[in-house]
């Protein structure tokens, strides 16, 4: 199993800059970032761009991946995202990863809305993410010139010229729990990616956590079957701190993955018999910050699982 990072983009690029290099220093597989507008209790702080954050990313890094969990739809649109994709593959010499989701509630749903329209149902959520994903997916792969007509989306002869660094495009992780996107990941992702069940975050016990998820790894597998694909050949990506392990009202008395490396280890080893390939942490938060420090480990603990915890998963 990986062990990789999420840093949110909350810090001026001065101590941004610390923290992306801190990352690869520590050895990290590699670092997210979040593709949101703005996001929950961070709202009312800083919250900078994704793009940007991740093309200085490059310039400060040598050898780590680099990438978004999640991109999505609700504010983007397939062919300029296909310009800046392939620039910063370019850029960060083909070490970009699209993490890809259908998009939820939120800042991001309703940042774009006139007065009086109301946000994408999730079925609406769904059938946009489906072409947008197909979309771009053709125009890095045809960079010298694509035209479409979709029900949302169009392009007139969009080119990407020279097109992604990494052959035949720069790799997706598709983000799903239903049996659309699993199907879409099936045919279209490189990897998967889930947080889990996001209904037993409050109310749920370990393992009914780890059976939802079984449930969403056996979609995936009969969706791959279905597309006349080995399941095996997609990384499965877990982004932690979202499942009931991470929420101290169910964990008061012990036991939270961040209580400890052992702890960490033995969350991460779990979910690594199911068949996870990479295991993704926060990186620390500030501790005067608008919360989440249930999400994220400390300063101190955030290195010791970068350093022990990541020799013990791959041992």
């Amino acid at each position: 199993m990986r062990l990789s990072t999420v840093i949110l983009p909350i810090h001026r690029w001065a101590e941004g800059r610390e923290r992306w290099k801190g990352a690869e220093e520590l050895g990290f597989h590699a670092a997210y970032t979040y593709d949101h507008l703005s996001w929950r209790s961070f709202r009312d702080g800083p919250w900078f761009g994704a793009i940007p954050t991740l093309t200085a990313a490059a310039a400060v890094t040598r050898s780590m991946r680099l990438g978004t969990l999640v991109t999505s739809p609700n504010f983007r649109h397939p062919v300029t995202l296909a310009k800046e994709l392939i620039t910063l593959d370019d850029i960060s010499a083909g070490r970009v990863t699209l993490g890809i989701g259908a998009g939820g509630n939120g800042f991001d749903a309703t940042t774009l809305l006139r007065s009086g329209e109301v946000p994408w149902t999730p079925r609406q959520r769904a059938d946009r993410f489906g072409e947008f994903v197909t979309l771009l997916d053709a125009l890095l792969r045809e960079p010298a010139g694509k035209s479409y007509e979709g029900e949302f989306y169009s392009a007139t002869e969009a080119r990407n010229l020279p097109g992604c660094v990494q052959r035949p495009r720069l790799p997706f992780a598709v983000a799903a729990t239903g049996p659309r996107g699993l199907a879409l990941a099936a045919h279209q992702g490189q990897a998967w990616v889930t947080t889990g069940d996001p209904k037993l975050y409050e109310a749920g016990s370990a393992a009914e956590s780890l059976d939802a998820i079984r449930r969403q790894l056996d979609g995936l597998a009969r969706a791959c079957a279905d597309a006349g694909r080995d399941g095996a050949e997609l990384d499965k990506v877990l982004l932690t701190g979202f499942t009931p392990e991470f929420n101290p009202a169910l964990a008061s008395g012990g036991g939270r993955p961040l209580d400890s490396v052992d702890a960490f280890v033995d969350f991460a080893g779990r979910h690594a018999e199911l068949g996870f390939t990479e295991i993704v942490v926060h990186a620390p938060v500030p501790a005067d910050g608008p919360g989440f420090d249930a999400a994220a480990p400390d300063e101190k603990l955030f290195e010791e699982i970068a350093v022990r915890g990541a020799a013990q998963l791959a041992g």
